[in-house]
C-alpha cells in the first residue's frame, strides 16, 4: 500500500493534458528551446548595434574599453563557468535521486550568481562615479570623442538586460531549491531543473561573447 501510494505520488507532476511523461518531457524542452531561440534573437540585436557602432567608430570603442575594469570582468567571467559547473552537477544529482547534493549545488549555483551581481554592482558604482552614465546623464570628461556615450549606452543596456536574465535565474535556481526539499523533482521527474540548467547555460554564454566584445577591445 505503501509502495502504491508512492508511486502515485511520483506521477503527480504529469498534466491531464499529456498523454504520458515521455510527452510532457518532449513538449517541455521543446517549449524551452524555443524560448531560448526567442532570448539568442534579443541580445542578437544588441550584438549587432554592437557591431554597426564600433565599425563605425573603432577608435572610441578602443578608448572608451581601457575604462572598463577587465580584472572584474575576468572574475566574473570564471565566477560563471564555474556555476555553470556546479548546475549541471545538480542536474546530475538529481538524475540520480541525490537530492541532499542537488540542493547543494543548486545553493552554490544561487551563491556565485550572487557573486557575480555584487561584483557588478561595484563596477556600476565605479563608473557612476566618474559620471559615465547611459544617455543624456553622461558627464565623463576623460574620453576625448563626443560620441563616446554610445559606447557606454550600449555597454549599459547589453550587462543591464544580462544582469536581469541573472536576477531571473537566480529565482528559478531558488525555486528549484524549494522544489527539490518538498521532494517535487527526482529521477523521475526532473525537467524543471533541466530547464532551468539550460537558461543558466545560456546566461552563462551571453556573457562569455560580452566580456571579450566590451573589455577586450584591442
Amino acid at each position: 500500500m505503501g509502495n502504491q501510494s508512492a508511486a502515485a505520488g511520483r506521477k503527480s507532476h504529469l498534466q491531464h493534458h499529456f498523454v504520458n511523461e515521455d510527452q510532457q518531457f518532449e513538449s517541455s524542452k521543446m517549449g524551452m528551446w524555443i524560448f531560448l531561440v526567442t532570448e539568442v534573437l534579443m541580445f542578437g540585436g544588441l550584438f549587432v548595434a554592437y557591431i554597426i557602432y564600433r565599425a563605425w567608430h573603432p577608435d572610441l570603442f578602443y578608448m572608451a574599453a581601457q575604462e572598463l575594469d577587465v580584472a572584474l570582468g575576468a572574475t566574473n567571467t570564471v565566477v560563471l563557468i564555474a556555476s555553470s559547473l556546479t548546475i549541471a552537477l545538480a542536474i546530475r544529482a538529481v538524475q540520480l535521486d541525490k537530492i541532499k547534493a542537488a540542493i547543494n549545488y543548486l545553493s552554490a549555483t544561487l551563491l556565485l550568481a550572487g557573486t557575480f551581481l555584487v561584483i557588478k554592482y561595484f563596477e556600476y558604482m565605479d563608473k557612476f562615479g566618474k559620471g559615465i552614465y547611459p544617455g543624456q546623464a553622461y558627464s565623463y570628461e576623460g574620453i576625448h570623442h563626443e560620441m563616446a556615450v554610445n559606447f557606454f549606452s550600449i555597454y549599459y543596456m547589453m550587462t543591464g538586460l544580462h544582469g536581469i536574465h541573472v536576477l531571473v535565474g537566480m529565482a528559478l535556481i531558488g525555486w528549484m531549491i524549494i522544489k527539490a526539499k518538498k521532494g517535487a523533482v527526482h529521477s523521475g521527474y526532473y525537467t524543471p531543473v533541466e530547464n532551468t540548467g539550460l537558461f543558466w547555460h545560456l546566461v552563462d554564454i551571453i556573457w562569455i561573447f560580452l566580456f571579450p566584445l566590451l573589455y577586450l577591445i584591442d
